[in-house]
């Protein structure tokens, strides 16, 4: 019997009515985890290894999302990544991208279903890079495999070569 795990997003807001709503839409299809700051958020990650998404609203008191998400990174490297803001500057756009690895940029009020499918690209993507990371460690393993049996081949060779160079006695 094959056990499918739903995956998990992570929700950041200040505003309780919008984690609400964003609860509402997700709830179905994913494990939700709202928090209603950085910091609480950051404390919440401490726990789990298995966030896929994380949406954190830009303006918020204590910690603003950029910095939050940066401070992911350190903890959670491989979540994708979305900040969600009434505030469409650009410098705090430019400072997502830059510093926490921002997969998109989302205005409020969302499209409810743009957001639905800008988060279900986002666990698309998070599930290929997962993907290609345990490729990558297999294909790692064979090649030291196979850099093994070449030493071992080249022992071979060599003693092989002294064998029929020597003469017979």
């Amino acid at each position: 019997m094959i056990v499918v795990m739903k995956h998990t997003l992570m929700f950041i807001d200040d505003e309780t009515d919008n984690l609400d709503a964003l609860e509402r839409v997700f709830r179905k299809k994913y494990d939700v985890i709202k928090c209603s700051s950085g910091p609480e958020a950051l404390k919440v990650l401490k726990n789990l290894d298995h966030i896929s998404v994380i949406i954190s609203d830009q303006r918020m008191p204590d910690m603003t999302g950029v910095e939050f998400l940066e401070k992911s990174m350190k903890t959670h490297p491989n979540c994708i990544r979305i900040l969600l803001t009434g505030y469409t500057d650009l410098d705090s756009v430019i400072a997502a991208i830059n510093s926490g690895q921002v997969y998109r940029y989302i205005t409020k009020p969302w499209d409810t279903r743009d957001l639905q499918i800008t988060v279900d690209q986002a666990v698309e993507k998070f599930e290929l890079e997962s993907e290609l990371k345990v490729k990558n460690q297999k294909l790692e393993k064979a090649l030291n495999e196979l850099k093994t049996l070449d030493q071992a081949k080249s022992q071979f060779m060599i003693l092989i070569n002294h064998e029929l160079k020597t003469p017979l006695t």
